[in-house]
Parts: structure tokens; sequence; C-alpha cells
């Protein structure tokens, strides 16, 4: 059963599920911790999102936590596809917009190896499947999901995010 969710925010509106989400995958971790994802959903749904302040929200410790950044878009020349380990990343568009790349980890070459403390490696692809993401919907990536955020849609422009890490396994 797919548990992913609709998230109506009173500050931001109703924000949908991308539908580049490996749903199995979700499905597979909701039921490993449920608590979990319940409190990252939770959060998006009911925190003012756009009047936080930037930096890091503990919200269960080690297990969870998320990070509100402000940035201009990057050229696709200049952004990177990463993959992480240990978490699992609920990203969101707050305001502005931009497009992330997505392909699959097996579709990628190391070019920077996994840095364990950091939680983080970094990659390249021939394959570009770059996707909008906008404060219309939000993104999970696990870790056989290779991402390149932070790609400008149209010119370098400003976006504020929340990224929430979710430790899986």
């Amino acid at each position: 059963m797919n548990k992913l969710l609709t998230i109506n925010n009173s500050t931001v509106g109703v924000i949908l599920p991308d539908d580049s989400i490996n749903k199995e995958e979700f499905d597979l971790q909701y039921d490993l911790n449920p608590e979990r994802w319940e409190k990252a959903f939770g959060f998006l749904k009911n925190t003012d999102l756009k009047n936080m302040g930037k930096g890091r929200y503990e919200l269960d410790g080690y297990d969870l936590f998320a990070s509100i950044d402000e940035y201009t878009t990057k050229d696709e020349k200049d952004a990177r596809y990463e993959s992480h380990c240990l978490y699992a990343d609920i990203q969101y568009v707050i305001s502005g917009e931009e497009r992330i790349g997505i392909v699959p980890l097996e579709k990628t070459v190391v070019t920077i190896p996994y840095d364990g403390e950091k939680d983080i490696c970094f990659l390249d692809s021939e394959t570009d499947l770059l996707h909008k993401a906008d404060p219309s919907r939000y993104f999970i990536f696990f870790p056989n999901d290779a991402h390149k955020p932070c790609v400008r849609s149209g010119n370098n422009a400003p976006v504020r995010k929340v990224i929430i890490k979710v430790r899986i396994g």
C-alpha cells in the first residue's frame, strides 16, 4: 500500500509527492520506522516554513533533522549528483523553483568517494533526467537515488528549501 501523503501546510498550501519517488522503497522504509516518517511529514505540515530561520532543526536527534537553506540556483554544469547511505532526503522547495536531476545509482560514476562523517558521495552521470521542483511538490531520495539539486530553471534565481534527513534501515 502506498503511504505517501498529500500535505496541506497553512503557510505554503498543498504539497504533493513527486512522481519520481520510489514508492516501493518508501513503503518499505516507512514500515521500518513509521514514527520517523510521521514526524517528518508532521514537520512539513505544521511548520511555518516561509518564516523559519535558516539552519538546522533537531526533530529526533541523530534519527531525524531538518535544514532550511537559501541559495541561488546553479548552471547545470556546476551542479553535482550526490547520494547518501544513512539517510533518505525529503527535499521541498519552499519558494522559488529549481530542477533536480534524478538517476539510478547504477547509472553513475563516483567522482568524490563516500564521506561517512557527512554521509555523502558525489557522482557523475551521462544521463540527466531533470524534474521541476517548486512549492507544489516534495521529493524523497533514497540511497539508490542519485540526485543533482539546485539546477536553475530558466535564469539563476533565489530558492528557499528545506531538506529533512530521515535515518533509514
